[in-house]
């Protein structure tokens, strides 16, 4: 295994950020402004002076043109480049597609990330010292483990001609990106490239591609250093995979790159081991090219957002959704792969200024996206990405793990960048509220809590009143939720509020489930007995079959029963239920889960058996968290009073999915 040397890795470093064009007279620019930013920051004992603080700021220019102010702590304009150096910012991603433009120049969207708009965006970096890693997709728009979609200029060609193609393209790009006077440090050959790039799925042809990247850099520069990028590193073995691959393949590159978001992926604990072994197995730096944590649940453009109240509810969060819970995550990611000394060079967060354009509404933001292409796609985009762009363009749905507010503020959280190194220290207060789950029977009041359990902003738990809404956010009373069948409402309350003017509280969510009487038992599978439920494994070989304490994997509390096999899955799970009263019933479950083929391939049934009858209905699975609720009417129970009810699971090698809430219920 190759080692590198503390001094061979500061070295290079240091090379790569200058060789390519530094301005020739430095300038000094003051890290973190001289104000308390309201946050709590540990002292890192590990943090680097030579720690890439990298951000990417492709939408940048896309966002001025339509309109957005980008601001300093005090409210006044100031150019957003200048603004991130003052606050420990060192380093720019900047992503190139080759030609995000129809025909007649309407622009895709995503910030329209041509080549000529990096050099827009390197020429501003590079007033303020800050070098440049180009991020080439190799695509005319989004590139990612879904997409790896070949430019339309390279769509007929074969391997040769698509290699020498990148290659050219790359070379000559990066010639007008250095035209700007930008410090081009590192080059990007793919993006997130572990299922492809630029429409090549074989391995042995992406090699090809990237080491076609890799020689035009060589070419400009061989300080530059050639990064890849993957993504998906929770998934064990994958990274060490792809490391055999490039190596059999005698790619050539320098920096072995990560996506790495802590609400999907690892988090920096396991990160930072994962990526210290594959240092140490290719002889390769590493580096994060992607994270970022969100910092509110709101959504600035009526575009709705990739995390939000509802899609992380369920869980424990290892991060407070909060400015300054986005100030822990920049901390934990310099102090943890800090310490890994120059094997690591570093962590860029992703687009840490896609805020709301101006408008005051959709329809008047809807009007910007289209003509600046500073939403995530435009109706344009049809002509390169119909089934997906073309069909659900719109703005950003990352405005809310941006570092600057709605208004185009820094939020304090973008001093955590200079002052990880340093620490820093504010007042007490609560920070940030768990939602809290609730079920009533139809018919009965809810009851909600007088207090809930809040984290503060130095990390500690506390347990402070809440002020509940007097009405649903569907704007139904309290006392009225229960008396309009079974479903679930949202509640939002204000945990931890006084009477001081800089003390408002935080807010809360409860999630109210208006459900009926139920005469099954267990029947969320959260308490710890399970013996009311029959499980067979009807092919005697899966590999998981069980149930799992995993929130995001239940519908309601936090355990759900799951299934996983390699191979074909067959097993049915049933409970009796006895001392009914004769009569009419319904059953129903809750199931989501994926990999298991179209709907009308699918043979999952819902079951329920009583007085040798049998009803079933037909169930199905198509993705994570899209829940689907068959139901089981007319139920007949005659005077034994047994009723089974259960599930018969069929799927294909490799499906999954989990169960949830099952109800019998009498009918009426």
């Amino acid at each position: 295994m190759k080692m590198i040397s503390v001094a061979a890795g500061t070295a290079a470093l240091l090379l790569s950020v200058c060789a390519a064009g530094c301005a020739k007279k430095a300038r000094v620019y003051t890290e973190v402004p001289q104000h308390n930013p309201g946050i709590f920051l540990p002292k890192s004992a590990s943090a680097r002076s030579d720690f890439i603080r990298g951000v990417d700021v492709s939408t940048v220019i896309a966002e001025e043109e339509s309109g957005v102010i980008y601001r300093d702590y005090n409210g006044e304009p100031q150019d957003i480049f200048k603004t991130l150096r003052q606050n420990g910012v060192n380093y720019i991603r900047v992503r190139v597609w080759n030609n995000p433009w129809t025909e007649d120049g309407h622009s895709f969207g995503g910030g329209h990330n041509d080549v000529d708009t990096a050099v827009q965006i390197a020429a501003r970096a590079a007033k303020y010292n800050l070098p440049l890693l180009v991020d080439f997709h190799y695509s005319d728009f989004w590139a990612d483990p879904n997409k790896q979609k070949a430019p339309r200029a390279w769509k007929d060609m074969d391997i040769d001609q698509k290699q020498k193609a990148l290659h050219d393209f790359t070379k000559e790009s990066l010639k007008k990106i250095l035209s700007s006077g930008a410090a081009v440090g590192m080059v990007q050959i793919g993006n997130e490239t572990t299922t492809g790039m630029a429409g090549e799925k074989n391995w042995m042809k992406v090699c090809k591609l990237m080491n076609a990247g890799a020689s035009a850099v060589r070419e400009i520069s061989k300080d530059i250093k050639v990064v890849v990028h993957f993504t998906n590193p929770e998934k064990a073995g994958e990274y060490e995979h792809i490391a055999d691959i490039l190596a059999h393949n005698k790619v050539d590159y320098d920096v072995f790159g990560t996506s790495d978001y802590p609400y999907w992926h690892l988090g920096t604990k396991s990160l930072a081991a994962l990526l210290d072994k594959i240092a140490d197995k290719t002889g390769k730096q590493v580096m994060v090219c992607e994270f970022s944590a969100p910092y509110t649940y709101a959504d600035g453009d009526d575009n709705g957002n990739s995390i939000s109240e509802d899609s992380y509810f369920y869980g424990e969060k290892k991060y407070s959704v909060s400015v300054q819970g986005q100030a822990d995550v920049i901390y934990d990611y310099i102090n943890d792969l800090s310490a890994l000394g120059p094997k690591c060079l570093g962590v860029f967060w992703w687009e840490p200024a896609w805020i709301p354009v101006p408008g005051a509404n959709r329809k008047e933001r809807q009007a910007l996206w289209e003509k600046h292409g500073s939403g995530w796609a435009s109706s344009y985009a049809a002509a390169y990405d119909p089934d997906d762009a073309g069909k659900y363009y719109g703005g950003s749905a990352w405005d809310n793990q941006a570092l600057f507010g709605f208004d185009g503020k820094p939020l304090a959280s973008l001093a955590a960048w200079g002052l990880a190194g340093k620490g820093a220290k504010t007042d007490v207060r609560p920070d940030f509220a768990q939602g809290i789950e609730i079920r009533a029977r139809l018919g009965e009041p809810v009851v909600l809590p007088k207090e809930v359990a809040v984290t503060n902003n130095d990390g500690s738990a506390a347990t402070v009143p809440v002020v509940w809404n007097d009405k649903s956010d569907d704007g139904v009373p309290i006392a009225e939720l229960t008396l309009h069948g079974p479903r679930d409402w949202k509640v939002h309350g204000v945990a931890g509020a006084s009477s001081s003017v800089t003390d408002s509280g935080v807010p809360v969510l409860a999630r109210v489930a208006a459900i009926e009487l139920n005469y099954v038992e267990n029947p969320s599978f959260d308490e710890k007995d399970m013996s009311m439920w029959n499980v067979e494994d009807l092919d005697h070989d899966i590999n998981e079959l069980m149930v799992v304490d995993k929130a995001d994997d239940a519908k309601t509390g936090t355990k759900a029963f799951h299934w996983w096999s390699e191979k074909d899955i067959h097993f049915r799970i049933s409970q009796t239920v006895k001392g009914l009263k004769p009569g009419v019933y319904k059953a129903s479950m809750q199931i989501h889960g994926g990999d298991n083929g179209p709907r009308d391939a699918q043979t999952i049934f819902l079951f329920a058996k009583s007085g040798g009858e049998e009803w079933k209905t037909y169930a199905f699975t198509d993705g994570w968290r899209n829940f689907f609720n068959p139901v089981i009417p007319n139920i007949v129970v005659g005077n034994d009073g047994i009723c089974e009810i259960g599930a018969d699971v069929t799927g294909l090698p490799g499906s999954w999915g989990s169960l949830d809430d099952f109800v019998l219920t009498p009918q009426k």
